[in-house]
């Protein structure tokens, strides 16, 4: 959440991490962008336009010119969204309207796809880096075992790790995820308690990288205990003992879930 006058990328000091290496070689990279009408909270957010342009189209745009990135789709269930995409020339993909999750839509997308990295941005991202989605496709380079790869950005104000519905994540030396949850993790018992004043911890930034075959697999694995309890998808793939490689990005995003978040997005563009 974001109050008026916050932007909507803050920076924060972030070293590379060691396994930001280059991407495989010869490995190409599709993007695709879940973009669902019926949104809970801010229901048809990805067709509002007080900007001038649809929100799905913010994304798309920022997406373009992503090194490694052979080509874009936008996956919908909405015809609507899709006569959208269509004006302003994204490719577009009309998928089954009973997908639980948008990772299960580009699921979907990517069983009719060549490329062997298939990158997951949400359609309500509309200041995504292309530099940071350069991260996610190069930390598959960190090892043939990595199936998934996210981002993290550094913190260090206790309240946002306090908050639960900001998901926090824990590497290794490696930089491959340890877990992510909601709690406030790692407790710093000798620090003051679990927020830690001062004391640096990860967000996590919902963008999600996937080998194929893996992302295929995933979409039928069963959601373990862990995931059911912490509402977090990713940790499926940590309770089934895979690699989610995480590299580090210096901006924090702000998904846009509330009519509010938008205005302030909109807000955002026009002071720029």
């Amino acid at each position: 959440m974001t109050a008026a006058g916050t932007s909507w990328t803050k920076s924060a000091r972030a070293e590379p991490a060691a396994s930001q290496s280059r991407a495989p070689a010869g490995a190409s990279a599709a993007v695709v962008i879940p973009a669902r009408l019926a949104s809970q909270r801010f229901p048809r957010k990805v067709l509002a336009r007080d900007t001038g342009k649809f929100l799905i189209q913010h994304v798309w745009e920022g997406v373009q010119g992503t090194r490694g990135v052979s080509r874009i789709i936008i996956a919908t269930d909405s015809d609507e969204v899709m006569r959208a995409a269509a004006s302003f020339g994204a490719e577009v993909r009309l998928t089954r309207a009973d997908h639980p999750t948008g990772t299960d839509r580009v699921a979907e997308v990517a069983a009719g796809l060549d490329e062997a990295i298939i990158v997951n941005v949400q359609g309500d991202e509309p200041l995504i880096r292309r530099e940071d989605l350069e991260t996610v496709i190069a930390l598959f380079g960190a090892g043939p075992d990595v199936v998934m790869t996210t981002l993290a950005v550094e913190r260090r104000d206790p309240e946002g790790k306090l908050d639960a519905n900001n998901v926090k994540v824990v590497l290794g030396r490696d930089g491959r995820a340890l877990y992510f949850s909601r709690a406030p993790i790692p407790h710093l018992r000798d620090a003051g308690g679990a927020g830690g004043a001062g004391a640096t911890w990860l967000h996590h930034v919902g963008v999600y990288g996937f080998r194929r075959e893996f992302l295929l697999d995933f979409a039928r694995m069963r959601p373990g205990k862990l995931e059911e309890l912490e509402r977090l998808e990713q940790l499926r793939a940590i309770e089934d003992g895979r690699r989610i490689q995480v590299g580090l990005t210096a901006h924090r995003y702000r998904g846009i879930d509330t009519h509010e978040e938008y205005r302030e997005f909109v807000r955002e563009l026009g002071r720029r």
